[in-house]
């Protein structure tokens, strides 16, 4: 029987991100489709038999329209998979791709699967987050939660509260690094490989769109202290150290170490444990610490084995509050190396695999890093962790790093 370790990651894609909204770029095309464009970008990557794909799994937290319909199944025969390839779709909020990866993951490490695409797409311009949804009143009427844990920016300002060694300073000192090092990463050229282009339609004509729209480089802090605080007056949390609206997709592509082998696949990680956790929904910010905890507890490992993470950045409060919880300096080079969601964007439940994305090329990067995490918060009060192996692990590699520093 197969194990969690036979699960490896084979490649990763997206689309480019933009903005949400009349004036985005994919605001006159279809959420459906970017996910197509991303599936059939992956397939075009790699030369295997389209009938050996045993499922396929692609989230969406607003799940109506063009953004519905089973996506799984309907992405899956317009990206051109064969109809004897099953599919479904999946809702987990922001870690709507991580989850899909996760429980498709578990089927390869069951033995029910061998080969699986899993993705998200979440088109914020044409579904805003919750629009059409009627949450039950006796959430707020039994006192279940807070009114505030509907409102992901108030639980924001709620994690600032419980911190309050997390000063809107730092929070926008980190937007600002965010901001640099996604800058650097696109003029080294580390983040154009895994985007897939899209062409869309403009009243002038048609366009292709090649890069992200969200990144605003020349974000300084003098400028993030002038912005307002929407979510309550004097608050910490602005346009600035969160995430925008936007929209975008993602696909991976997922397999047994038997079935890589088999169909000639790469290997670019190995999957070691995962785990998710509930926190109380008004500072749902917290989540990622309980389900990091949970996710070294099944490894056997520590966080002191980990020597990359991908940390997505809904708010800077809430990736400050994951490294102050274990005493790791907001710049170190080993989280987000490459900058993150308050630069690039997140379009919701598409993030998860763009965090795994990122992390299997800075792996590549890195031989002397044997671990590598990719985590995130989760609306109504969940984080989502999940620990990869790197493949190009070097122990000679780990020494001579331990003996520069």
């Amino acid at each position: 029987m197969p194990k969690a370790s036979d699960v490896v990651f084979v490649d990763g894609v997206r689309t480019p991100f933009g903005r949400a909204g009349e004036k985005g770029v994919y605001w006159t095309t279809r959420a459906d489709d970017l996910a197509v464009h991303a599936m059939r970008g992956l397939l075009d990557r790699n030369a295997f038999d389209r009938a050996a794909v045993d499922d396929v799994a692609v989230a969406a937290t607003t799940q109506q329209g063009d953004q519905g319909l089973t996506l799984g199944r309907t992405v899956g025969m317009l990206a051109g998979l064969p109809k004897s390839v099953p599919g479904y779709a999946i809702d987990r909020m922001c870690a709507g791709a991580m989850t899909s990866v996760t429980t498709l993951a578990g089927a390869i490490a069951f033995g029910a699967a061998d080969i699986a695409i899993a993705g998200g797409v979440e088109h914020m311009g044409r579904h805003p987050m919750g629009f059409g949804a009627d949450p039950n009143p006796r959430f707020v009427a039994e006192r279940m939660v807070n009114a505030d844990a509907l409102v992901m920016g108030k639980t924001a300002e709620r994690l600032h509260d419980r911190f309050p060694d997390i000063t809107k300073d730092r929070a926008d000192a980190y937007a600002v690094q965010s901001q640099q090092r996604y800058a650097a990463a696109w003029a080294a050229g580390k983040l154009q490989p895994d985007l897939i282009p899209v062409e869309v339609k403009t009243a002038t004509g048609w366009d292709l769109v090649t890069k992200d729209e969200p990144p605003r480089p020349e974000t300084t802090l003098e400028a993030l202290a002038a912005l307002k605080t929407p979510f309550r007056p004097h608050g910490r949390v602005t346009a600035g150290n969160a995430a925008g609206l936007n929209d975008g997709a993602t696909m991976s592509l997922l397999a047994s170490t038997d079935a890589a082998k088999q169909h000639g696949l790469p290997t670019k990680m190995r999957l070691v444990s995962f785990a998710f956790a509930g926190v109380d929904p008004e500072v749902m910010g917290i989540g990622p610490v309980p389900a990091t905890e949970k996710a070294l507890a099944k490894a056997g490992l520590s966080i002191d084995d980990i020597g990359l993470f991908e940390i997505n950045e809904a708010f800077a409060v809430q990736v400050l509050a994951f490294l102050d919880h274990y005493g790791i300096p907001q710049d170190s080079t080993k989280v987000n190396p490459w900058g993150g969601a308050i630069a690039v964007g997140h379009p919701l439940a598409s993030s998860g695999v763009r965090l795994m994305t990122q992390l299997a090329a800075q792996f590549a990067d890195h031989p002397e890093v044997r671990y590598g995490i990719t985590t995130m918060c989760i609306g109504l009060g969940q984080g989502g962790t999940v620990i990869w192996e790197n493949p190009n692990y070097s122990a000679s590699a780990a020494r001579a790093a331990r003996k520069a520093a």
